[in-house]
């Protein structure tokens, strides 16, 4: 299954893993379908960690989600550079529509390395548009009101659509 996130800097090609993290993924496309994606930013980059997008509107409202799905880092995904994987808060099966892109080898995030025992579920990697993810990588940053490292200049994803299941 592919996803296609259109943005204010290029073309990002997901190709998801239905096999390895079936929930996951399902959730994902779900929001995808809805268009919940659609207008949302990267609102978190850490140019040696990941780009993180998929909750917040440009003036910083976090949009409604669907109740938080079960966590399936536990899946022999890894967090390297290239892949997407669910967002979280501390809570292991916090996950809902907030996803990043990793832009670094994470290995700390998975379940086998993660401090927490449960780590970030890896669901999907990047097949074309990581020179998209690298110049989003660049922006530069500073605080938004309680967000830190915040793009200065707002990286929109226009659309996100499945263009292949």
């Amino acid at each position: 299954m592919k996803v296609l996130l259109t943005t204010t800097y290029g073309k990002i090609l997901l190709e998801l893993d239905a096999e390895n993290a079936p929930n996951t993924t399902d959730n994902f496309v779900q929001y995808v379908k809805d268009g919940h994606y659609d207008g949302t930013v990267f609102h978190r980059v850490i140019s040696n960690f990941m780009i993180q997008g998929g909750g917040f509107t440009p003036d910083m409202e976090q949009k409604p989600t669907r109740a938080p799905i079960e966590n399936e880092a536990a899946n022999g995904l890894s967090n390297e550079v290239g892949t997407i994987a669910m967002a979280r808060t501390s809570d292991p099966h916090s996950a809902s529509a907030q996803f990043f892109i990793n832009v670094a080898d994470n290995h700390f995030l998975d379940k086998a390395r993660s401090p927490d025992g449960w780590g970030y579920a890896v669901f999907g990697k990047v097949v074309e548009g990581m020179e998209t993810v690298n110049r989003i990588k660049g922006v530069a940053t500073g605080n938004k009101g309680f967000h830190q490292d915040v793009p200065r200049e707002d990286v929109i994803i226009e659309s996100a659509e499945v263009i292949e299941e």
